[in-house]
């Protein structure tokens, strides 16, 4: 008898083992992807991926990063510089290229020894049909890919999901998708009652007055926000991808009632809507007017009028586009999120799930 109960543990423990070893999980792109017990070294294929780890991660974010790309520096230097800060040590985590998708280095990313690759499914890293994605694999390295960016609302719940199970982290993920979940629900159940015709026409400019272009969103991006918002996204029949150029004649021909433009730029830039930790509310506010009054964007009604807001790009592409959506409500259906608080829900976010401080500005409204 002791000799079948010993056999029967060593089977249970082996069965336990086996179990961890074979997790499985499917990811945003819909690949089934085999994940270890352990993770103790985590390669980020977009750097800005961060600000979704850091919901996860507590008080060290920085901790397990193996690898990452170089957008978050380059491309949001005011919010690295608050996490350099806090962790010096930020600086010495390993790049594995630049900003962009072809700067990746194959040979680099597996001399990480990276335990989990998190890629997204669209922007700046690897996309799913990359080459380092089968190198990767060949390498027993799981690659599990997410999205924040093309359809935020839709995939950021799923995405968050599968990072907390890919990396041990799924109470932590549970949490914030309690956070977010409470508050995408009562914009979408109290939006549904606006009859079509009290929806104001938005137009996004979305990194206003960086580029000689003008870009904007269609169906996906921060054009699901405006939608969800109470607002009609005029990108959505303008635009056959999340993001895209667009149309200025188009757009001064549908004479939207709103003006939205995006922007990250540095205190004093020449060019750009400012925003971001280092940015003063009057830095914001000037920065919007200067960059919504440029050709031809300046001679849409919404602008000479002053509806206009700005806000902070990054918010494009993290789950803290959920307090982004409140501002969005706030600001086109007034009367209906009168008692809404992004303020307070952005300290609440930053309080409850983050290694920093709030500081800052990530939107303002043209007129005070």
């Amino acid at each position: 008898m002791k000799t079948l109960i010993r056999a029967l543990l060593a089977l249970a423990i082996a069965a336990c083992a086996f179990s961890a070893r074979a997790a499985v999980i499917t990811d945003i792109a819909g690949r089934k992807v085999e994940t270890p017990a352990k993770v103790q070294r985590i390669l980020l294929g977009e750097g800005r991926l961060f600000y979704s780890l850091a919901l996860l991660e507590g008080k060290a974010p920085q901790a397990r990063l193996a690898g990452w790309q170089g957008d978050f520096r380059q491309l949001d230097p005011q919010t690295y510089a608050q996490y350099k800060k806090r962790f010096p040590e930020i600086d010495r985590i390993p790049l594995i290229g630049n900003t962009s998708e072809s700067s990746v280095n194959a040979e680099k990313v597996l001399t990480l020894r990276p335990d989990i690759a998190i890629f997204s499914l669209s922007g700046h890293g690897p996309g799913v049909s990359n080459p380092i994605v089968k190198q990767l694999q060949a390498a027993k390295v799981p690659v599990v890919f997410v999205d924040f960016r093309d359809a935020p609302l839709e995939h950021t719940i799923p995405s968050l999901r599968i990072m907390g199970k890919a990396l041990q982290r799924e109470a932590e993920a549970e949490r914030f998708i309690r956070f977010y979940q409470t508050r995408l629900d009562a914009i979408r159940q109290a939006s549904r009652a606006i009859p079509a015709a009290q929806k104001p026409k938005v137009f996004l400019d979305l990194r206003a007055g960086a580029f000689p272009h003008v870009a904007s969103a269609g169906k996906g991006s921060l054009g699901e926000l405006v939608d969800a918002a109470g607002g009609v996204n005029i990108g959505d029949a303008l635009l056959p991808t999340p993001l895209g150029e667009i149309n200025m004649e188009k757009v001064l021909a549908l004479q939207p009632d709103w003006y939205i433009g995006t922007g990250s730029a540095e205190p004093g830039a020449a060019a750009g809507i400012q925003f971001g930790p280092a940015v003063s509310p009057a830095q914001a506010r000037a920065s919007l007017l200067k960059a919504a009054a440029r050709s031809p964007v300046g001679a849409l009604k919404a602008v000479r009028q002053g509806r206009t807001l700005g806000a902070w790009h990054h918010f494009y592409n993290t789950p803290y586009h959920i307090v982004l959506l409140e501002a969005f409500a706030k600001t086109l259906q007034p009367q209906t999120f009168a008692k809404l608080d992004p303020e307070a829900s952005w300290k609440q976010l930053h309080r409850d799930f983050l290694a920093i401080e709030p500081q800052g500005v990530y939107w303002v409204k043209g007129k005070p």
